[in-house]
């Protein structure tokens, strides 16, 4: 014999009230907006870049999807980084906060503006978000001798580096593009430098990086779409 289907009884379902929709609808757009600011803060941010000071390599305009916990995110309100996946490296394109004094430049030749007056380049204070390549770490001895980078003594292989100035400009005109150093970098902090030597404003003019000061590398360039490319 069949046995006998059950009744089930079925209890209808509440529906919510507008006011309730109301709050879970911005519930979930709290969490989601923490949830993004945690990923941009800890995670990864977009950049654009804005200047040619790394030319060939990037393209003013160029838009970069940046990896900001390869060197350790930094606690907030704190210099205390934890879990670095690793330390910078030579030839490791960063990202870096950076506020001190900055050049003036020249709209068109984005070189420094000299004041007549007073003998010495025009500068400003600063704070913005720089991206440069690492040429030195801890302990390294940095020199730039006629244009050519030398690491500890020696010349350094550099492919993605150009030069737009077929110029060379000595100490004696008190600006070190061409010849500088040598310096040694000190505990906890590299020297930067733009791949477009001749038109870049980096640690040969304002010193060096603080590791705590670095936010990433970056991780893929997301436009223009015939640029993409992923950096490894």
């Amino acid at each position: 014999m069949e046995k006998a289907e059950k009744d089930t009884i079925k209890v209808p379902e509440q529906k919510k009230t507008a006011a309730e929709t109301w709050k879970q609808h911005a519930k979930d757009i709290i969490w989601a907006v923490i949830i993004a600011l945690l990923i941009r803060y800890f995670v990864a941010s977009a950049y654009s870049i804005p200047s040619g000071s790394m030319e060939s390599t990037l393209l003013v305009g160029d838009y970069l999807f940046a990896n900001k916990f390869v060197y350790g995110t930094r606690i907030p309100f704190t210099d205390i980084k934890i879990i670095p996946l690793k330390k910078p490296q030579k030839k490791d394109i960063i990202i870096f906060k950076w506020t001190g004094q900055e050049y003036v430049l020249d709209r068109d030749t984005e070189r420094p503006l000299l004041d007549e007056a007073t003998g010495k380049y025009k500068t400003f204070t600063s704070k913005k978000d720089f991206i440069k390549r690492c040429v030195g770490v801890p302990g390294d001895t940095i020199e730039v001798r006629n244009k050519a980078l030398f690491v500890n003594g020696v010349k350094q292989e550099e492919a993605y580096v150009q030069y737009f100035d077929a110029k060379t400009i000595y100490p004696k005109e008190k600006y070190p593009r061409d010849n500088f150093g040598p310096v040694t970098v000190p505990e906890k902090s590299y020297f930067m430098m733009g791949d477009n030597r001749d038109e870049s404003n980096d640690s040969r003019f304002w010193g060096f990086v603080k590791e705590s000061d670095i936010i990433g590398t970056p991780l893929v360039r997301l436009w223009p779409l015939h640029r993409i490319k992923l950096f490894l």
